[in-house]
């Protein structure tokens, strides 16, 4: 396995997001090859993707960190883990989730934070397994558009 952080959007690239996002969520749009160049590009964000069975093999997951910086810190945010449903089950997502973490340290971060929809079983045992806070917090939502 081998897990590396994109810099480009190739037409692989914009494949495995076609065929991971839907494993995702369904309630929004898969993001297009411009939102994905955007993405990738972005300052504050960095979309790290894993390859099976090293850096030849296809991609099988991804993820994303959003680091910021707000008058109380640096924060990191993990975002959009999905594992291709053939390969879960292998401690892949685990690894994605320990490098995003490394890298939310290496950008100055303090801790890192996620939601996850509590029907994603697998997941929520997998970050409370890993060490993760169930945070009771308020979370507000306004829709825009």
């Amino acid at each position: 396995m081998r897990i590396e952080q994109l810099h480009d959007v190739t037409p692989e690239v914009a494949e495995a997001v076609e065929r991971l996002f839907p494993q995702l969520t369904t309630s929004v749009p898969c993001p297009d090859a411009t939102a994905l160049d955007q993405l990738v590009h972005s300052v504050g964000t960095s979309l790290l993707v894993v390859r099976e069975p090293d850096e030849a093999g296809p991609i099988i997951a991804l993820g994303a960190l959003a680091v910021f910086h707000v008058p109380t810190g640096i924060h990191a945010v993990i975002e959009d883990v999905v594992v291709d449903e053939p390969f879960r089950g292998r401690g892949i997502g685990e690894a994605l989730v320990r490098q995003l973490i490394d890298l939310a340290r290496l950008k100055g971060a303090r801790g890192v934070s996620l939601t996850s929809n509590p029907r994603r079983v697998g997941a929520n045992r997998l970050y409370l397994r890993m060490g993760f806070r169930l945070w009771r917090t308020n979370h507000y939502y306004y829709i825009l558009v």
